[in-house]
């Protein structure tokens, strides 16, 4: 298979994965918790957890963060970065409406991650000042290339590296939100595209179910 197809063949997985393909292979019917309420608004919650790796990533503080130990509240995961031109703004935006909206208590219990995919750019100085435009309490993770990989299949949240050598390149990536639990377990996805309407009847079922 030459570069081209490669490239070709990881893009049309990337697309799947944007339309919630991926997610749906992912896991069996078995492995589902089939709420209604949750599936019509895109909320896909597995019936068991999933252990996160012990990997050290770097939060927008610039302090060290293992993602096994992401607990204590609900965290919405989305991978991206900050030089994206529309698919982030756009999320991120309607995460910010999202929880703006939620009754202070499901609020309190929803933590907002983006997940850096371009590690070349988006030190933790810039995920911060991007992050403040849309909301304060956005957390931002960064980390090597390599751990970024090993996350980002923990996640089922795929991506393709860029080639940093090109200038104003992008990275190609999913949608989707993974969704980690209290317990810093992968608890499910939120499938692309957001209807924040159904998301805001939702939401308070599971932030505020455990």
């Amino acid at each position: 298979m030459t570069r081209t197809e490669i490239t070709v063949a990881v893009l049309i997985i990337i697309a799947a994965l944007g339309a919630g393909w991926m997610i749906e292979k992912a896991v069996t019917g078995r492995d589902l918790d089939n709420n209604a309420n949750l599936m019509q608004a895109g909320i896909i919650l597995l019936q068991q957890g999933r252990p996160m790796p012990a990997l050290r990533m770097t939060d927008e503080q610039g302090q060290p963060v293992m993602v096994n130990e992401l607990k204590g509240t609900w965290s919405l995961l989305f991978f991206g970065y900050t030089f994206c031109p529309d698919i982030c703004p756009t999320t991120l935006a309607q995460l910010r409406e999202i929880k703006r909206a939620l009754p202070a208590k499901s609020a309190e219990r929803l933590q907002v991650y983006l997940v850096s995919v371009d590690p070349n750019r988006d030190t933790p100085a810039q995920l911060k000042d991007y992050l403040s435009y849309f909301d304060k309490s956005f957390k931002g993770l960064t980390a090597p290339e390599g751990i970024l990989a090993q996350f980002s299949t923990a996640t089922s949240m795929p991506y393709l590296p860029a080639d940093t050598r090109q200038p104003n390149y992008t990275v190609q990536h999913g949608g989707n939100l993974a969704i980690i639990g209290p317990d810093g377990q992968l608890r499910g996805f939120i499938r692309a595209p957001f209807d924040t309407r159904l998301l805001l009847k939702a939401l308070p079922d599971m932030l505020e179910g455990s």
